[in-house]
């Protein structure tokens, strides 16, 4: 089979792994804007090539497809989404894994995202406000007490803040209002044409986790659960990250995660594809991902939604998937998902650590221009995986930094999470990725080890306990003063 994966960062290469696998003997080409060498070796070695061009525009992803007599395309990152890539491809008359645009708009718009639960009482929702005015975001979040501000349109990750002073609400109301206006000034004037430019929702605690699902449109398959880290530094502190590390298993939960909230969990995301499907009337073909939070007052909640997989959520499944993945993307693309069975290994820990230059995500222009070396063979030997992420080819035939995370180092084990931790530790201290010219690499040494899943796993028993005692009393309604409004009930029931 000819496929073209469309993309090049460390999900990318993670897919073009776990595809290479296949029965089928793919032969995998990529479509990149940078020249990520992991993508390229699963290509040459599979028979296949390299494009270059830009994978959100739907010209190249064409061109390409039509030159390498693609029979399925596999569209990794969200933006080509966002930018109609698959719905032209489709047009043309290519089986598309991913998310048409209308579809995407579940994760590119978040205002979108959070009406449409409201409208179709989806579970796990949470209250919210957009806005296109700087007074107005400000002048809200400012009443609102303890609230989270983020991009109304999907910006990688970043620009996410929360502010929380329990016992000093006012002091809290005024950095989040200046926050939000100063965040709705920087989207209107980075995007164009955007219905919201800022988001205030509601805070909430707990522990937060990823189920990422497969949908042909009608028929849905769950993937194994796992948990990004995107703060930056170790206990969870600095700046939001497009993710830092990941842990995973045994399939399909998480240490802290139970049966029923797994379940709950997937039950949310059947009804926000049936309520995609009737809003957009096109049958969803691809990744859903939820991001979500068990929480103390409502139990599992959406904190957003991916209309792809994630990063590194997808690394997670290089140890765990055991049947043929390219088949389920196939057949998702197809229409053919029914009869599907997933099959995950049980007995096995994941445990993903990604590298980022010094700079990221801040300051880029810092963390770019780093040349870098990998070696993918050793991590290998060590029963680990390199994942290739944020580097081009240099001028000289090397490789340097974009800017953004580099690499992620996939381990695991019979043992343990820690002992997975302690295996990418080793990895990552025995030179296995560096940086040329002495520029220091930074990563979660925390992500897996027991301190952290002893703290997580200790937290959900709180949330667990609280959520189920107010379900138990009944306690589903909040209230909310809205400027010009009044009071509004919201009810979670």
């Amino acid at each position: 089979m000819r496929v073209l994966l469309v993309g090049d960062g460390a999900r990318e290469h993670a897919l073009a792994l776990l595809m290479a696998r296949s029965s089928a003997e793919p032969r995998i080409a990529a479509l990149m804007k940078n020249h990520n060498p992991g993508i390229e070796r699963v290509a040459l070695e599979t028979g296949g090539r390299v494009y270059h061009g830009s994978p959100t525009s739907p010209e190249d992803a064409v061109r390409a497809a039509e030159d390498y007599g693609a029979e399925l395309v596999v569209i990794g990152p969200e933006e080509p989404l966002f930018a109609g890539v698959a719905d032209t491809l489709r047009e043309r008359g290519f089986p598309v894994f991913g998310a048409g645009k209308a579809s995407a708009m579940i994760e590119m718009d978040k205002v979108y995202a959070r009406e449409l639960m409201w409208r179709h009482r989806i579970p796990g929702r949470l209250r919210f406000r957009g806005f296109s005015s700087p007074e107005e975001a400000a002048e809200y979040a400012r009443a609102a007490g303890d609230v989270v501000v983020k991009p109304a349109r999907q910006a990688g990750g970043r620009g996410v803040r929360v502010f929380a002073q329990p016992m000093e609400h006012i002091e809290a109301g005024e950095a989040a209002a200046g926050y939000a206006a100063r965040l709705a000034e920087e989207m209107r004037k980075r995007y164009q044409g955007l219905r919201y430019t800022v988001i205030v929702e509601e805070r909430v605690d707990g522990v937060e986790y990823t189920v990422p699902v497969v949908s042909d449109g009608e028929t849905v398959v769950a993937l194994p659960a796992a948990q990004d880290n995107p703060h930056l530094f170790p206990y969870d502190t600095g700046p939001e990250t497009g993710g830092m590390g990941a842990i995973a298993g045994p399939a399909p939960l998480l240490p802290f995660l139970e049966q029923s909230e797994y379940r709950e969990t997937l039950e949310i995301l059947r009804k926000t594809l049936e309520a995609l499907r009737g809003e957009t009337g096109e049958p969803y073909r691809g990744a859903l991902s939820g991001q979500m939070m068990l929480t103390g007052l409502w139990g599992p909640v959406v904190i957003e939604y991916y209309a792809r997989l994630g990063d590194p959520e997808t690394s997670t499944l290089l140890p765990l998937v055991e049947s043929d993945f390219l088949e389920l993307l196939d057949r998702a693309a197809r229409r053919r998902l029914a009869g599907y069975r997933l099959e995950a290994r049980e007995d096995v820990y994941v445990v993903v650590k990604a590298l980022a230059p010094a700079g990221y995500p801040l300051n880029r222009g810092r963390a770019r221009g780093h040349p870098v070396a990998f070696d993918v063979d050793a991590a290998r030997e060590r029963g680990c995986e390199l994942l290739v992420g944020g580097v081009t080819r240099s001028s000289d035939g090397g490789f340097v930094t974009t800017g953004s995370r580099v690499a992620e180092v996939v381990c695991w084990s019979s043992l343990g999470h820690e002992d997975a931790s302690r295996r990418a530790e080793e990895m990552i201290a025995s030179g296995a990725v560096r940086l040329l010219d002495g520029h220091p690499l930074v990563h979660r040494w925390d992500v897996g080890s027991g301190e952290q899943l002893t703290w997580r796993m200790r937290m959900a028993e709180l949330a667990r306990t609280s959520y189920r005692r107010r379900r138990e009393k009944g306690l589903t309604r909040v209230y909310d003063w809205v400027s010009g409004k009044g009071l509004i009930v919201h009810d979670y029931s």
